[in-house]
C-alpha cells in the first residue's frame, strides 16, 4: 500500500529587523534567530497576552511558544518577541496553507458579522454538559491509571474511549446544519474542512474557535502528554476544528493518508449509518511515509457515536465506503509549533516512526550479531 504526499513549499523567514529590548536597548533579531528554543519550557515565566491583536495564527500558539524563547529573549518587547515566534511558524507553515487561512479569516469574519447561532450554549465550555462522566471523572484526577481506565488501545498508539454526551451530539450536529442551511440560503459559498472532504464544515468559522480551543487545552492535552509526548503532545498549542459528513449523497470514503496534526481526535456524533470504518496502517515519518505496513500495524475500528478515536496525525488511516444513511464526526487536529520548530534538529525519529523504530533495532542486532562473531573469533584464535 503506497501513500502520496505532496511535498510542501517552506516559507523563509521575514528578513530581520532591530527592535528593543525591555530596557530600552536595541537589538538585532538576527542574533536571537541564530538561538535556538529551549528544550524544555520556563515554566516559571509568565508570558505576555496576545488578545485582542491582529494575528495571522491563534493567541494561546503564541503565549505557549514564549515559554520555550531564548533566556535572553524573554526581557524583549513583546512586539519583538511576537516577530520572533512569527518566523518560527512561518518556517513550518507552507504557503499555500497560509493563503488559505488568510481567505478563511476574512470569510469568517463575514460569517461572524451576519450568521445567528442556534444554540449558544455550544459556544462556550459546559463540561458536565458536553461529556461523559467517565471521560470527566478520569480528566480531574489527571493521572494515566485514570486515562487507562476508560481507554481500549486496539493497537499500538490508536486510544478510543467514551467521551460526548448525545445530547451535545445531537445540539452540534443540529448547529451544523442551522450553518449549512445559512450558507444555502444566503448563497455564501462554504469553505470545506480540507483538500480531501467536499462536505463537511470549519468549526472555527462560525464562533467555535474558543471552545474548541478548550477542548484541546483542559481536556485533549492532558491525555496527550502522557501518550503522545514523543510529538509534542505536552505542548499542543493550535488546532483546526471542523466535521465532515459522509453517506450515498456526500463524501463516500476517505482514501489513505496522514493529518497535519501532531494529535488528532475524531468522534461520531451520528446519525445513523453502516459502514464508514476507519483504517489504521501504522506511525511513518516522512522518509517512510510509503512504505509497507505490516501485521502488527493493521487495525480497523467501527464508529460508535459519542465514542472517540486519539491518535497521532502522522498515524496512516483512511475511511471505507459509508454503505447507508448518514455519518456525521468531530476532528479536531491538534498542533504544537514547538514540535515542529524542534523536529527540524532531530536526527533520530524511532522514538515515533514505526519504520524508523524497525531500522533502529536491525542495526542493533546487526551489531550485537558483529560484536559476537568477533569474539568468537578472538577466542578461536586465542585457543590455537
Amino acid at each position: 500500500m503506497s501513500l502520496e504526499v505532496a511535498k510542501k513549499e517552506i516559507q523563509q523567514p521575514t528578513p530581520p529587523t532591530a527592535d528593543r529590548n525591555g530596557n530600552g536597548v536595541a537589538v538585532s533579531q538576527s542574533v536571537a534567530t541564530m538561538n535556538r528554543l529551549r528544550l524544555n519550557p520556563n515554566t516559571e515565566h509568565k508570558p505576555d497576552s496576545y488578545e485582542g491583536l491582529q494575528l495571522d495564527f491563534s493567541p494561546l500558539l503564541f503565549s505557549s511558544l514564549e515559554r520555550y524563547l531564548p533566556p535572553p529573549m524573554l526581557s524583549y518587547s513583546r512586539d519583538s518577541k511576537l516577530n520572533y515566534m512569527r518566523d518560527i511558524i512561518l518556517r513550518y507553515s507552507p504557503e499555500g496553507e497560509r493563503t488559505r487561512a488568510q481567505r478563511q479569516r476574512e470569510y469568517r469574519q463575514k460569517i461572524i458579522s451576519h450568521y445567528q447561532p442556534l444554540h449558544k450554549e455550544l459556544y462556550t465550555m459546559n463540561a458536565s454538559n458536553f461529556f461523559a462522566p467517565s471521560f470527566l471523572k478520569a480528566i480531574n484526577e489527571n493521572r494515566e491509571e485514570s486515562f487507562r481506565r476508560i481507554m481500549t488501545e486496539p493497537s499500538q498508539g490508536v486510544f478510543t474511549f467514551e467521551m460526548l454526551q448525545p445530547h451535545f451530539c445531537e445540539l452540534l450536529l443540529s448547529e451544523v446544519e442551522n450553518f449549512e442551511k445559512w450558507v444555502h440560503d444566503t448563497k455564501f459559498k462554504i469553505m470545506r474542512p480540507n483538500t480531501m472532504n467536499k462536505f463537511g464544515a470549519v468549526l472555527d468559522d462560525f464562533g467555535l474557535e474558543t471552545m474548541l480551543d478548550k477542548l484541546m487545552e483542559d481536556f485533549i492535552r492532558p491525555i496527550s502528554k502522557v501518550f503522545f509526548s514523543d510529538v509534542g503532545g505536552s505542548t499542543l498549542d493550535s488546532h483546526h476544528g471542523f466535521v465532515v459528513e459522509y453517506g450515498i449523497d456526500r463524501d463516500v470514503e476517505l482514501g489513505f493518508h496522514v493529518d497535519d496534526s501532531e494529535v488528532t481526535l475524531n468522534v461520531c456524533l451520528g446519525k445513523q449509518f453502516t459502514g464508514g470504518d476507519l483504517f489504521f496502517r501504522g506511525v511513518r515519518c516522512d522518509k517512510h511515509v510509503n512504505t509497507e505496513t505490516h501485521k502488527d500495524e493493521v487495525l480497523d475500528y467501527s464508529h460508535v457515536p459519542g465514542r472517540a478515536v486519539l491518535h497521532r496525525g502522522r498515524h496512516r488511516h483512511g475511511a471505507r465506503a459509508t454503505t447507508t444513511g448518514h455519518r456525521v464526526n468531530l476532528l479536531l487536529w491538534c498542533r504544537s509549533s514547538v514540535f515542529r520548530e524542534l523536529r527540524k534538529y532531530q536526527k533520530d525519529l524511532s522514538s515515533w516512526c514505526g519504520e524508523c523504530q524497525r531500522e533502529k533495532k536491525e542495526r542493533q542486532s546487526l551489531s550485537i550479531s558483529t560484536t559476537k562473531q568477533e569474539l568468537l573469533r578472538k577466542e578461536a584464535k586465542a585457543a590455537t
